[in-house]
């Protein structure tokens, strides 16, 4: 990704806020026999040390990827959309597109079947629990495990990241407050997430 001062996300608090929020990711290997992209959800870690996601992969997609035996690179995309010149005013400008969006890099380490069958729980769990009568895998055990097997389970520890978060720091309070404004309400371009992240790191 560009490297505008402006726009680089370091914070590591962040990024994870990013993966908590952003849990549908691209998984990206180049192997032996070419570049492989897959899209699985993940789970944050909260106790690890640095960031630390878990998932898993249908089979075979684990043997497509490679998995374990080199570094990937997962993608996690947040709120993203069109900013149109027509919002600056009457100052020259082109299209533009704001978005918030991490690069994780790591090498995957395969889980076993039982630290899998746990992952599993815990992504279940994450997105269950605001349902009012959450389902879990332990609801019906047998058939869970039976399921597990058609997958393979990883940890991918990041050991670096390249994460941006571009969302108009470089216009000036009256053109941000009006992107924001076209954003929440507008009839072409509206995306109340973009909307909501620049209103949070615009301190409004």
């Amino acid at each position: 990704m560009r490297r505008t001062p402006a726009f680089l996300l370091e914070d590591e608090a962040e990024v994870k806020r990013l993966i908590r929020e952003n849990p549908w990711a691209t998984i990206v290997s180049s192997t032996a026999t070419g570049i492989v992209a897959s899209h699985y959800p993940v789970v944050l870690e909260e106790d690890a040390d640095g960031i630390s996601i878990v998932s898993h992969v249908g089979r075979p997609d684990e043997q497509l990827h490679e998995l374990g035996r080199h570094e990937v690179l997962v993608i996690i995309q947040g709120p993203h959309g069109y900013i149109s010149p027509g919002w600056y005013g009457a100052v020259p400008a082109v299209p533009t597109w704001n978005h918030v969006t991490a690069h994780l890099y790591g090498t995957p380490e395969i889980l076993s079947d039982e630290e899998n069958y746990r992952v599993l729980g815990d992504l279940v769990d994450f997105f269950e629990n605001r349902m009012p009568h959450p389902a879990r895998l332990e609801q019906n055990e047998e058939y869970a495990r039976r399921i597990v097997h058609g997958t393979a389970g990883f940890r991918l520890r990041v050991t670096r990241f390249d994460a941006r978060l571009k969302l108009s720091q470089n216009k000036s309070p009256e053109v941000v407050a009006t992107i924001i404004d076209e954003l929440e309400h507008g009839a072409n371009y509206a995306q109340p997430a973009l909307a909501r992240e620049m209103r949070r790191v615009h301190g409004e």
